[in-house]
């Protein structure tokens, strides 16, 4: 079976699946947008176990395009992998944009070792770290598909959950572009 690549607007918090990816900052300590909605509504296990993890591993913060588990606290979930985008910097760009490519690998593989069946994402670095959001969806879309190309290879759904309609609809009409929209 191939993996399901699906696009919905919504609050990824609300996701009833087992990864919940979370567009981190380097503390792994909560802050703005997806990474504060998240520790909001996870509650405070989840910055227990991020605390843990600083206070171990990850002493100066996760570095930028790798990705950790943690529980999902109070999410209708079972994991939280957290991992950290680059800043979009166009002087910067092909090592920023394999940084971004390298979030969705390392946490489709953490989910992989976790036994994720299914995978929620947001557009890591769309946001307030200022990546152009076509170019954002291009590189999550296609690095998604590469990683679960081989039947077995990846969980059997990744979500893509967008905020807002101007986000979704640059990932349908980046997916349409690429052949993915609808994949079964």
């Amino acid at each position: 079976m191939s993996t399901r690549i699906t696009l919905v607007e919504g609050d990824i918090t609300a996701q009833q699946v087992d990864v919940i990816v979370n567009a981190a900052n380097s503390s792994l300590l909560g802050g703005g947008g997806v990474d504060g909605a998240i520790h909001r509504r996870g509650g405070p296990r989840i910055l227990d176990e991020c605390r843990g993890l600083r206070a171990s591993r990850y002493g100066r913060g996760l570095p930028t395009g790798q990705a950790v588990a943690t529980t999902a606290g109070d999410l209708p979930a079972r994991w939280v992998v957290h991992t950290v985008g680059p800043v979009y910097r166009a002087d910067e760009y092909e090592e920023r944009a394999e940084s971004l490519a390298s979030c969705y690998r390392t946490s489709l593989r953490v989910a992989a070792e976790l036994g994720a069946r299914t995978v929620a994402f947001p557009a890591v670095s769309a946001g307030i770290y200022g990546w152009p959001p076509a170019d954002a969806a291009r590189i999550a879309l296609g690095t998604v598909a590469a990683v679960t190309a081989e039947p077995g290879s990846g969980p059997e759904e990744v979500r893509f959950v967008l905020f807002g309609p101007e986000m979704h609809g640059v990932f349908e009409e980046v997916g349409r572009e690429l052949g993915l929209t609808g994949r079964e």
